[in-house]
């Protein structure tokens, strides 16, 4: 167990953003899953910009690489296109 006081302070709040971190990641997943499972053009073009926006905020503030966002969104936007 940590002895400073300061060092104590940073354990809770590491435990607090990973927790937030987790939650936020989690959430994009699923939207990213759901977004797959869809096999109609006209939702999935309706989704699509938000997952996306979802996922320029995460990059933003480090929660997911801006590569791994770059690289959903791209496969993402190819795969509604393809949907008839």
């Amino acid at each position: 167990m940590a002895n400073h006081k300061s060092s104590i302070k940073r354990i809770r709040q590491t435990e607090k953003r990973k927790l937030h971190n987790r939650y936020y990641a989690k959430t994009a997943r699923n939207a990213v899953r759901k977004l797959r499972m869809t096999t109609d053009k006209v939702v999935a073009t309706e989704m699509l910009p938000k997952i996306s926006s979802m996922l320029d905020k995460l990059a933003k503030r480090n929660i997911i690489h801006k590569n791994k966002a770059s690289n959903l969104k791209s496969k993402l936007t190819v795969f509604v296109n393809k949907l008839a």
